[in-house]
């Protein structure tokens, strides 16, 4: 059995690797019953001669070889979302050649994919119109349907600091659904992810917003696909869903109770546009196959002990889930470095990813389990830690069995 030695509290424990139980699925069609997205990470450049926080760099082919596993398993993938660190470290100059170069990927395989169009061309340090917010919508809903694209309307934070009222965002989504030639998917982002958003729909009453987006997708159904929420609330997403006029889809963005929320319940269901699919994409592919041939409890048998490590991973700050995404992709061999767009690995403390190692392990995630435990030991490294011995020199800190 393979080991090591992992940051727990204060203490370093002894881990032994259980490793994945059975083959992870590298390819699977994509499911009939339920449509599913992953948002997904970018990989930086990390040999670019730039500096990370001002002048971010990405790997391309490595970016695009992610998508093109997550399409081989029958996922769909939701490009430039938050989970591509959109905000948070990708620059909106870069934001249209991740579009336009995905889509092209997309439309040459035949895949699904959709992408984010946000505001954050528009300066943040003096106030904007509604005017400009909406040729900014716009501007960017115009790329993605060039290039091929669905959309989804982010959420815009100039938008929420300069509407004064709800109607203010109705007239500007509104006019941008009006001009779209296909129909778009909204997404209501929880200040959890980005405080930024905090009143987001005019109001810090989530009942009232509520109201306002219902109103919202009612008036413009037709150009309404669906609708993916994020405020990591079960029943107030269930009670959204059954209030959406009929032929409008609920996607989840809960990444805390998706296995509940895609299964659903004798009325409906919520399909999925998840973060977590990123990092869990062969274990939701299976589950998503098991729930095509009606076999719930084989679907909550799969998804239920991935749940412990999307809690772990969007815990408080949410806004820093995309470090633990990036983690796995790279303990899982799907990229070669753990190195992120502004410098945003550190964003999460050693014990903090040393839990998400083991979470990741119990939920049957790692397949290579040497090269997992390679990589875990050079991301120790970093904080002074050596996996391998049982005491640390000089810290007088032991190692005892954890497993």
């Amino acid at each position: 059995m393979t080991s090591l030695l992992l940051p727990a509290g204060t203490r370093l424990e002894k881990y032994t690797l259980r490793g994945a139980p059975r083959p992870l699925p590298s390819r699977r069609d994509a499911a009939r019953t339920r449509r599913a997205y992953a948002a997904a990470h970018v990989v930086a450049d990390p040999l670019a001669t730039v500096d990370p926080a001002l002048d971010p760099a990405v790997d391309w082919n490595a970016t695009l070889r992610f998508r093109h596993h997550l399409w081989d398993l029958g996922l769909g993938v939701a490009e430039a979302m938050d989970t591509a660190q959109r905000g948070m470290g990708l620059p909106h100059g870069l934001v249209r050649e991740l579009i336009e170069r995905s889509c092209r990927e997309a439309v040459g395989r035949g895949a699904a994919i959709v992408c984010g169009a946000g505001t954050d061309d528009l300066p943040d340090d003096r106030p904007v119109t509604l005017a400009e917010i909406e040729r900014s919508y716009l501007r960017q809903c115009r790329w993605i349907e060039d290039a091929g694209g669905r959309v989804v309307l982010m959420a815009s934070r100039a938008l929420c600091r300069t509407a004064r009222s709800a109607d203010d965002y109705l007239s500007v989504y509104g006019t941008v659904l009006g001009s779209l030639t296909r129909p778009a998917i909204l997404h209501w982002l929880g200040d959890m992810f980005d405080p930024r958003l905090a009143g987001y729909w005019g109001t810090a009453d989530l009942d009232t917003a509520a109201d306002t987006v219902v109103q919202l997708i009612t008036e413009y159904a037709r150009s309404v696909d669906g609708i993916k929420i994020s405020l990591l609330d079960a029943e107030r997403e269930v009670a959204l869903r059954r209030r959406l006029p009929a032929g409008t889809t609920m996607f989840t963005g809960d990444d805390f109770n998706y296995p509940e929320l895609i299964r659903g319940d004798d009325q409906e269901h919520s399909d999925a546009l998840l973060g977590i699919f990123d990092a869990i994409a062969p274990l939701a592919a299976e589950a998503l196959a098991l729930l095509d041939e009606g076999d719930a409890a084989g679907f909550d048998r799969v998804l239920a002990p991935t749940v412990p490590l999307s809690r772990a991973i969007f815990e408080a700050p949410t806004y820093h889930y995309k470090t633990g995404v990036v983690f796995l992709a790279y303990l899982r061999g799907l990229q070669p470095h753990f190195v992120m767009l502004g410098g945003h690995q550190g964003a999460r403390s050693i014990g903090h990813l040393a839990r998400l190692f083991r979470l990741a392990d119990r939920a049957g995630l790692i397949e290579d389990v040497d090269l997992a435990v390679a990589r875990m030991r050079a991301v120790l490294a970093t904080a002074g830690i050596d996996g391998r011995d049982a005491v640390v020199a000089g810290s007088g800190t032991s190692a005892r069995s954890g497993t």
